[in-house]
């Protein structure tokens, strides 16, 4: 498995099911999802990951939006990443799933060293199916 993780040559020979390799091309997704996440930052964190923006103070907001939209830049830098990788180095989409799942399932346990109050949305059930795909993709790219 190491073998197939860390390739000795990074080219375009894919190692693993034709399935992942398809699943994978949705990867470049996250260069929409973190564009849309620096312009509308507020927007996006009330409704998609249900933090109650409106409540906080004006500093606050600022802070948090500008946290919140460089999260959004590491979205697209992955996105971009993911990108390069299926079009001229896809010897690395097994790392590549890992390295997006580890990224994906960190946050998410983030989340219980820094809890913050939440209104209802979907952003979390969301995150938990992703995970669970992440890891399926994974496995059926190696």
């Amino acid at each position: 498995m190491l073998a197939t993780l860390f390739p000795r040559v990074a080219d375009n020979r894919y190692p693993g099911r034709r399935l992942g390799l398809w699943l994978f091309a949705l990867m470049p997704l996250k260069i929409a999802m973190g564009v849309n996440v620096m312009i509308n930052a507020p927007d996006v964190a009330q409704s998609a990951d249900g933090v109650p923006v409106d409540s906080f103070g004006a500093p606050a907001v600022a802070a948090f939006s500008f946290v919140f939209a460089a999260w959004g830049f590491g979205q697209l830098v992955l996105g971009v990443a993911s990108l390069v990788v299926l079009l001229r180095y896809r010897s690395l989409v097994p790392l590549a799933f890992l390295a997006l799942l580890v990224e994906q399932s960190g946050r998410m346990l983030l989340r219980l060293a820094w809890p913050i109050q939440r209104i209802d949305a979907p952003g979390t059930t969301i995150n938990m199916v992703l995970v669970a795909l992440l890891a399926l993709r994974f496995v059926l790219s190696l």
